[in-house]
């Protein structure tokens, strides 16, 4: 396994905060409505999560370093896990476990929809990320997995409804979002120049 300590650092890097998260909970510094606090962030974590593992590609060919690609899948499974636990978060702390108050939620509030329809994307991204389902897919599997251009929107239109008056954080989002689509599209993904490679010729020249 390439990059061993690296992948540990980024693993611990990403646990530790809803872990720290809770323990403001517990301490009572998060305010007088701590699960609300708690839905929010694990929410926008997954959502920062989501632009960071776009983000690996990118750096990967800007620095020509394989470490950026050998903690994308592992960013990806923390998305999804991140997202798991928003929506957990928000089962307890605002339905209190009371699904019958979950119709009404839907009505009122219908970016929650929007929510589950992107986290159902990432469990599908999250189901096939392993090599067997690459294997069984073949090149099906390259298709699935662009629908995280799919859900990159969905989480941003999700926190657009949720934020609406409030819109200085989501634009900063909206935007580093937006700039790792379009580096998506193979004709400005080749122009990324590579730092590295630059460096070589300067040295030689």
């Amino acid at each position: 396994m390439r990059h061993p300590f690296w992948r540990l650092f980024v693993f611990l890097l990403v646990a530790v905060w809803p872990l720290y998260w809770l323990y403001q909970a517990w301490s009572f510094a998060l305010g007088p409505d701590p699960g609300k606090v708690l839905v929010e962030r694990l929410g926008l974590g997954a959502l920062i999560l989501l632009l960071i593992t776009l983000s690996m590609t990118p750096l990967q060919k800007l620095s020509g370093w394989s470490g950026w690609m050998a903690v994308r899948r592992q960013l990806g499974l923390w998305c999804f896990a991140y997202g798991v636990l928003h929506l957990a978060a928000y089962a307890v702390f605002i339905l209190g476990l009371d699904w019958s108050q979950l119709a009404v939620e839907l009505r009122k509030r219908p970016y929650i929809i929007v929510g589950a329809i992107a986290l159902f994307g990432l469990l599908l991204l999250a189901l096939t990320s392993n090599r067997y389902s690459q294997r069984r897919l073949g090149k099906a599997w390259k298709k699935l997995h662009r629908l995280i251009y799919l859900i990159l929107p969905l989480g941003l239109l999700h926190m657009l409804w949720i934020v609406r008056a409030d819109l200085e954080e989501w634009a900063i989002y909206a935007v580093v979002g937006g700039v790792l689509l379009l580096l998506r599209i193979p004709a400005l993904m080749r122009r990324i120049p590579r730092i590295v490679g630059a460096g070589q010729k300067v040295q030689q020249k």
